[in-house]
């Protein structure tokens, strides 16, 4: 048989797949399974499903009476406060970007001419270069008074190593 699409339906391809070989279980690992899936069942049916609390998809009863009371009503806009609102916003937004476009450039302009400095100071003499682009560290002053260890309470009893889990853990 040969379609139009030049497909060939051969004996191979009418053929079943193959099936897979079933491994003989060792008898005891069954029975075993088998009781180990019977408990589980009792015990289901015994105390029936745990499920998770809820009680934060409820929320507080008291909260929920007094709902209607804590809402406030949204006045609507007049045509012209949100035209004056937007044209604010336009202007702030303005405002801040042309005020970060001149930080930007003030800074490129320091640090090139900070690199323009140091070239003609390394091509002038190069050991006040290596002074120059050392580290300063009195830039940042940073001082500490006191012990650097914290001394031990008198009389405090310091437990170590011990941690108590109290995570509630749900199983399905």
């Amino acid at each position: 048989m040969q379609s139009a699409l030049g497909f060939h339906a051969t004996s191979f391809l009418s053929a079943s797949p193959m099936k897979k070989k079933r491994v003989e279980l060792d008898p005891n690992k069954a029975k075993k399974r088998i009781r180990k899936i019977e408990k589980a069942i009792r015990k289901l049916e015994s105390k029936g499903r745990k499920f998770k609390p809820i009680n934060e998809i409820e929320g507080d009863r008291s909260v929920l009476r007094t709902q209607s009371s804590r809402l406030r009503e949204t006045e609507a806009l007049s045509f012209d406060e949100a035209e004056s609102r937007a044209l604010l916003i336009k202007r702030w937004s303005r405002f801040k970007w042309r005020q970060l476009f001149l930080e930007e450039q003030a800074i490129k302009s320091a640090m090139d001419s900070q690199a323009e400095a140091l070239r003609q100071l390394k091509e002038i003499s190069p050991s006040l270069y290596d002074s120059a682009i050392q580290i300063d560290e009195g830039l940042l002053p940073f001082s500490r008074k006191g012990p650097t260890e914290t001394p031990p309470l008198k009389g405090h009893v310091y437990i170590d190593g011990e941690y108590l889990d109290t995570t509630e853990k749900y199983d399905k």
